[in-house]
C-alpha cells in the first residue's frame, strides 16, 4: 500500500499538534444502543460493541463471500488490531452523520474505518467476524511499529517499519494534548513514561512535514515491548514439506522451529487456521496439497502419541519446489559414511539414481520398527534440495527420509 503522506511545511508542526486530526482515538460515531428489559422497559446501559479503527487493508469478493481485512488498533484495549471482516447486506457503511458510504470509494480513497463487530469472533490470527457498522471518516492516517530512537519533552524520534506499506521508516512524533497512551496491557501511561528503547506502534496523520526526518502529531501510541522486555516467544511450528494431505488433515515433516516444535507432526485444518503465502496473501485451504513446502506454526499444547498431533494456526505456503524420489536404498556405489546410494524406482535403470547425502539437518522418520539406521534394502521416499550435481549418478542433498518398509 502507498504512503498516505499530505505533505505540510515543517512551520507548521505546532499547529498541526494541536488540531483535532486524528480523532480516531476516540468512540464518539455510534450512539450506544438501549438495552430492552424482560417486559420491554428501556434501561439507561450501553451495549459497547467491539471495534476496530484502521484502514482496509485486503478485500476479496468470491464465491465464498465479500470480506475485508481492517488493520489499526483496537478501539478498546481489548479489541483487535486487525480483524477480517464478512461484508453481509445487513452491514451498514455510512460516515459520521449516517449516510451511506459506498465500500469502494472507502478503500480507493484509503479512508479510516471504524468498523464494529459482534462479539462471536475466531481464535485465529487474524480473528474473523462478520462487520455490523463501518463507520467511515473523513481523513486518513498511517502508523508505525519500531523502536524509540529519542524522546525530547512529548516529542518521539520512532524508527521502524510503516505497518501499511511495510517500508523502513524514521519520524518525529509529537504527542497531541490528549492522545491515547497505553502501555502494553492496554493501561494509560504519561508520555513521559515512554523512554528511549521501548518499542511502540503509533498511529500519525495525515499531515506530515517535509522534512527529514519527517514530522507529525500522534493521537494513540501503545507501548508493544519495555526496554527490559525481550522479545515475546513465537509460536511452535515446523519448517518442512507436506508429505500427506486429506480430509482437512495435513502431515508435515521437516525441522521443528527455534522456538520450538516437532520434526513430524499431524496437523488439523479448519476455518480458523491463516493460510497465506510469503508475500501474507491469504489462500484457500486446497493450496495445502502434498509435496508442498510450509511453515507451519500452532499451539504447545498436541497429542501424545507419534507422530504428535494438533491444530494449525498458521501455514505459510513457499514458492520452492520439493523434490521428491522413491527407490531403494543400496549397498556399493560411490557413497560413504554421510551418503546413500538410491536405486530410484527399484529397477535395473542406473541412470535415474540418485546419491543422497545425508547430514545434521536431514529429518528421518524410520519404519514401524522405529530402526532409525538407514540400511541396504531400505525402501525410501526422499525429499531432497533442488541444486544436484552433474556427475552420474547425480548428488544432493537430503531433506526428508520417510522409511517406508
Amino acid at each position: 500500500m502507498n504512503k498516505m503522506y499530505k505533505a505540510i511545511a515543517t512551520a507548521s508542526i505546532l499547529a498541526m499538534s494541536l488540531s483535532p486530526i486524528a480523532a480516531f482515538a476516540q468512540p464518539q460515531d455510534v450512539p450506544p444502543a438501549p438495552i430492552h428489559a424482560g417486559q420491554g422497559n428501556i434501561q439507561n446501559q450501553a451495549i459497547v460493541k467491539p471495534a476496530t479503527v484502521g484502514l482496509i487493508t485486503n478485500f476479496t469478493n468470491d464465491k465464498s463471500g465479500k470480506f475485508v481485512t481492517v488493520t489499526g488498533h483496537g478501539l478498546a484495549a481489548v479489541d483487535q488490531s486487525e480483524i477480517v471482516l464478512a461484508i453481509t447486506k445487513e452491514t451498514r457503511i455510512i460516515d459520521s452523520k449516517g449516510r451511506t458510504v459506498p465500500l469502494k470509494k472507502v478503500i480507493d480513497e484509503q479512508r479510516a474505518v471504524k468498523a464494529f463487530y459482534g462479539p462471536n469472533i475466531t481464535r485465529s490470527l487474524p480473528a474473523r467476524g462478520t462487520a455490523l457498522t463501518l463507520v467511515v471518516q473523513d481523513y486518513t492516517f498511517t502508523a508505525i511499529t519500531g523502536k524509540v530512537t529519542e524522546v525530547n519533552g512529548t516529542s518521539l524520534t520512532v524508527q521502524g517499519t510503516n505497518l501499511y506499506s511495510g517500508l523502513e521508516d524514521t519520524i518525529i512524533l509529537h504527542i497531541a494534548p490528549k492522545a491515547q497512551l497505553l502501555n502494553e496491557n492496554g493501561q494509560a501511561i504519561q508520555a513521559s513514561d515512554i523512554q528511549v528503547g521501548m518499542t511502540v506502534k503509533s498511529f500519525y496523520g495525515p499531515a506530515v512535514t517535509m522534512s527529514l526526518p519527517p514530522q507529525s502529531t500522534t493521537n494513540y501510541v501503545v507501548v508493544t515491548m519495555s526496554e527490559e522486555e525481550t522479545a515475546p516467544q513465537e509460536a511452535p511450528g515446523t519448517d518442512g514439506i507436506i508429505t500427506n494431505a486429506v480430509d482437512g488433515k495435513i502431515t508435515v515433516i521437516g525441522n521443528a522451529l527455534p522456538q520450538g516444535g516437532v520434526n513430524y507432526v499431524i496437523l488439523s485444518i479448519d476455518k480458523e487456521t491463516q493460510i497465506v503465502d510469503e508475500n501474507g496473501t491469504t489462500l484457500a485451504a486446497d493450496a495445502l496439497k502434498a509435496d508442498t513446502r510450509v511453515v507451519a506454526t500452532y499451539g504447545p499444547a498436541m497429542t501424545m502419541i507419534y507422530p504428535a498431533q494438533t491444530h494449525a494456526d498458521k501455514i505459510v505456503v513457499k514458492k520452492a519446489e520439493a523434490p521428491k524420489i522413491i527407490g531403494t536404498i543400496e549397498a556399493g556405489g560411490p557413497a560413504n559414511a554421510d551418503q546413500v546410494y538410491v536405486n530410484v524406482g527399484s529397477d535395473n535403470d542406473k541412470n535415474n539414481d540418485v546419491v543422497l547425502n545425508i547430514s545434521d539437518k536431514t529429518t528421518i522418520i524410520p519404519a514401524l520398527s522405529g530402526d532409525a539406521e538407514l540400511k541396504p534394502g531400505m525402501r525410501i521416499i526422499a525429499y531432497h534440495s533442488m541444486a544436484m550435481t552433474a556427475s552420474l549418478p547425480p548428488q544432493t542433498s537430503a531433506e526428508v527420509i520417510i522409511v517406508t518398509e
